[in-house]
């Protein structure tokens, strides 16, 4: 089983005729993505890689009745695009952009909280590698390769070290039933807290990877939701150990700047509701094969 995405999911790629957007829906519809039209004001009526692209959202989920959308737009008209999502009724949005304002970001978040809870757009990102359910479907731009089918959740803000994450357990033979990229800007959609619940939730999820960074409260909110809720194993590994307080290192959100931000004490947060450490990006895939193990 695999959360948020399967091959049955309908999805619509927006900003499809970019460049970006159109060589990673190449890449995704060769992985099995079900999609079903791409959406980019003016050019409707034209078709890239056999899928039919549409002027607006509303067209789009009208002829075809995606629930699912993937945001390759540029990052002064990204926001619209993502309200423009939810405003079309998507149960779910995947923003792969990077460098959206945060002043944007801010507006999205007032938006969509016009919402009902029940029926309020849940969005992954942006700056984000997006979602991947190994074998199924891919929403983003992960090298589905690296990927085995398995029994693994991994969610993180580092895409890069969710791949390296995957590249090593599937070396040791262990697969992952969904990956995630929550993103590493400083206002994102989605926390740690709400993945893991999915996992939590998810039958065929046995144990789950986290992947977090130095700055901001998500890692100490998601040990909060781990003591109190979490029933499966967690392994966690957060980079950043050596990075200087007040500098951001890599995303626009890790960046220290109060108590329990820094890696060191995330760590220890981490630590001591249960979370194994890894001690190392290189021993990701040893760690969560040794808890495994002592589950067996």
């Amino acid at each position: 089983m695999s959360i948020l995405i399967d091959r049955t999911t309908p999805v619509l790629v927006q900003g499809l005729t970019g460049k970006i957007g159109s060589f990673h829906a190449r890449e995704m519809l060769d992985y099995g993505t079900n999609i079903v039209g791409g959406v980019v004001p003016g050019r409707g009526g034209e078709n890239v890689h056999g899928i039919p692209v549409y002027d607006t959202m509303k067209d789009a989920v009208q002829a075809t009745g995606a629930t699912v959308s993937v945001v390759f737009v540029p990052p002064p008209f990204a926001a619209d695009s993502i309200m423009e999502a939810a405003d079309c009724g998507m149960r779910l949005c995947a923003a792969i952009t990077d460098g959206i304002p945060a002043q944007d970001m801010i507006r999205v978040k007032r938006y969509m909280r016009r919402y009902k809870a029940e029926k309020r757009m849940q969005l992954i990102g942006p700056n984000c590698a997006g979602i991947i359910s190994p074998g199924k479907a891919l929403l983003g731009i992960m090298p589905g390769h690296i990927y085995q089918p398995g029994s693994i959740g991994v969610v993180g803000r580092s895409g890069t070290l969710g791949y390296e994450a995957a590249s090593q357990m599937k070396e040791l033979g262990i697969g992952v039933s969904t990956s995630v990229g929550i993103g590493g800007d400083p206002i994102n959609g989605s926390s740690f807290k709400d993945i893991l619940t999915l996992f939590e939730n998810d039958p065929e999820t046995s144990a789950i990877v986290m992947i977090g960074e130095i700055g901001g409260p998500q890692e100490a909110e998601a040990a909060e939701f781990i003591r109190d809720n979490m029933t499966k194993p967690v392994v966690a590994y957060v980079a950043g150990l050596s990075a200087p307080k007040g500098r951001t290192m890599g995303h626009a959100g890790a960046i220290i700047s109060a108590f329990g931000e820094s890696a060191s004490e995330k760590v220890e947060i981490l630590r001591e509701v249960g979370v194994t450490i890894a001690p190392d990006p290189s021993q990701i895939g040893s760690t969560i094969a040794g808890v495994l193990s002592k589950a067996a």
